[in-house]
């Protein structure tokens, strides 16, 4: 019995790690790093244009384009909205919630959503057609 525990257990260490892995995005120009280890994050401007009342991330149906997945000064939190306006994050679910979810990062300057966490993968603009993946 107790290989079967060993191995299960180093399964699941992997699992961990691998979840914690996804819990950025590497090369999010919006995230920096500063000389004293400090993270310095942006989030996407909110427009200029009114944007009605911020839909709260703790009201069900609010996220129903998806899940806007943001790295933010106490880490990765899930969104309502591109803007991160005050109560419309909330801790990230990421690796133990299935959501539909995109990853809003910066890349070369401009604000984009990936598909996944990975800039290497689909993005597009913030201002094209968005697009979701279950995660």
């Amino acid at each position: 019995m107790k290989p079967i525990f060993h191995h299960l257990s180093l399964a699941l260490m992997v699992l961990a790690s691998t979840a914690a892995s996804a819990q950025f995005v590497k090369g999010n120009e919006a995230v920096k790093v500063m000389p004293d280890g400090r993270k310095q994050v942006d989030v996407p401007p909110v427009p200029s244009v009114s944007l009605g009342s911020p839909c709260p991330a703790t009201k069900p149906g609010c996220a129903g384009g998806g899940w806007k997945m943001l790295e933010s000064d106490s880490g990765l939190v899930e969104c309502t909205e591109v803007f991160a306006r005050p109560a419309t994050c909330r801790p990230a679910t990421y690796g133990t919630e299935k959501r539909s979810r995109v990853w809003i990062v910066k890349i070369k300057g401009e604000w984009a959503q990936c598909e996944r966490p990975d800039i290497s993968g689909k993005c597009v603009s913030l201002k094209s057609f968005p697009i979701s993946a279950v995660q």
